[in-house]
């Protein structure tokens, strides 16, 4: 079920609100059953069996943060814990994540083997890298071990980030299960964050990924109409992913609770590392905590510094998906954060040029990404550089129809509207252009529900990870 659905919004939603707000607020321990009880059956309604491998995953990971909480207290055994704990999870991804792939490939070599086919349940990346994180940081002392299985449930479970994130750290979200105010301006705040991520995935990437689709898809796309679908799948994606992570953020507030912010305006950045300080802040920030820092991070010289970058990004191309194609990705990101972390090319660049080349790079990349497989991505990439000729009518009859989105994507990929915002700010158009900015999402929430109603194409990128 995803969030702009129907039957999420016209149904599931307005009933869990409903239910939530009839119970008064010192009634916090029933209210959290609640959301735990919805958060599972939102979870049912996409994957009905496989809600036992989530629940399983609540459950063992409760466990395994006893036993990493027990240890911590006696002195010993935390190594163990934490180890148990990596190769539960981990164990956990790869059979429903990578297995099928890894099997496909052998057959490949070994005709005897047959491939196994297993479904990818929605999310297990997020709900198990938020379970992991748990239990980490029960084992470093961070946080205390959870007692009541039903807290961690819920964290692990909460429907608003269950699917794709931000991946929330327990420290974060335990304060919140006892001591959070759910108000009106915090309602009215979580609603219109969740009318802003509706109407970026609705109107923005739906709309762009009808493009895109077509761009790639195509036989021997021409250069124009092959960059056209390349710039549209730029952002796609960020509408896409973002504009979630703004549901997921602006549901959580509604409920009462407050999420870390997972994208701030990434394409703005002047240089790949500081575009990933700003693009999927909450996975960079998890390898970063888990993986990075542990492995000792830049304070064991440079050349070990290359080698966790190399491990870093291979696992975050590895998490994305079970292809080539993702592990081609990582290693683009390794070698461009390398030569920055090396020679400083990012802040030896003009500020100009250095943001040129930050979006640039991470457009093509994204090719490799979208591609199903290397020889696709070369393919497209070829085709970007004119492989297949220059011009293609394709690319004119899609830009005529779909110019004002683009035109719109590119605007509001910057912080436009905040830094007009801020420079009324103390004037006397303040109060208009507030009222002016609130109707203007009101009457774009109505468009968009109409698009869903309507069942138009309402595809999501991360449902598959």
């Amino acid at each position: 079920m995803l969030f702009s659905s129907s039957v999420f919004l016209f149904i599931f939603l307005v009933t869990v609100t409903g239910l939530y707000f009839l119970l008064p607020r010192r009634m916090w321990r029933v209210r959290n059953l609640l959301l735990f009880l919805v958060s599972v059956a939102f979870y049912w309604a996409g994957e009905r069996r496989l809600v036992l491998l989530m629940l399983a995953s609540v459950l063992a990971n409760w466990l395994l943060g006893l036993w990493a909480g027990a240890a911590r207290r006696r002195g010993g055994g935390v190594r163990a814990a934490v180890a148990v704990t990596a190769l539960v999870n981990v164990g956990v991804l790869f059979v429903f994540k990578y297995l099928s792939f890894l099997s496909r490939e052998l057959s490949a070599w070994i005709p005897s083997l047959s491939p196994v086919d297993i479904a990818l349940p929605l999310g297990i990346s997020f709900y198990t890298f938020q379970a992991m994180s748990y239990v980490f940081d029960v084992a470093r002392g961070e946080v205390e071990a959870e007692k009541n299985p039903l807290n961690v449930g819920l964290y692990i479970a909460f429907f608003p980030q269950l699917i794709a994130g931000p991946i929330i750290k327990y420290s974060t979200f335990a304060p919140q299960l006892r001591e959070r105010r759910t108000t009106g301006e915090g309602f009215a705040r979580g609603t219109r964050r969740f009318a802003v991520g509706f109407c970026k995935k609705v109107l923005l990437a739906n709309t762009l990924g009808l493009v895109v689709k077509e761009a790639f898809d195509a036989a021997a796309p021409g250069a124009s109409f092959a960059i056209l679908g390349a710039v549209c799948y730029l952002l796609q994606i960020y509408y896409d992913f973002s504009g979630y992570s703004d549901m997921a953020i602006g549901l959580a507030r509604v409920f009462g609770f407050d999420f870390p912010e997972n994208f701030i305006y990434p394409y703005i950045a002047r240089g790949v590392t500081e575009f990933w300080r700003r693009w999927h802040i909450s996975l960079s920030s998890w390898f970063r905590d888990y993986v990075y820092i542990p492995l000792g991070g830049n304070r064991l010289g440079k050349r070990r510094q290359i080698l966790n970058l190399l491990a870093v990004w291979l696992l975050t191309g590895i998490w994305h998906g079970a292809n080539w194609t993702y592990m081609v990705w990582g290693l683009i990101f390794f070698v461009l954060l390398t030569v920055e972390k090396l020679t400083g090319l990012d802040k030896k660049l003009p500020a100009w040029l250095a943001h040129i080349y930050t979006v640039a790079a991470f457009c093509l990349a994204q090719v490799v990404f979208r591609a199903d497989s290397l020889s696709a991505a070369a393919a497209y990439l070829a085709a970007m550089a004119g492989a297949n000729g220059l011009t293609d009518p394709r690319a004119g009859l899609y830009l005529r129809e779909n110019w004002a989105f683009l035109l719109a994507g590119a605007i509001f990929c910057a912080p436009v509207v905040q830094r007009l915002q801020e420079k009324l700010r103390g004037t006397r158009l303040e109060g208009a252009a507030d009222v002016a900015a609130q109707l203007a999402l009101f009457a774009l929430t109505v468009v968009s529900v109409t698009y869903i109603v309507k069942g138009t194409y309402n595809p999501f990128i991360y449902s598959n990870f």
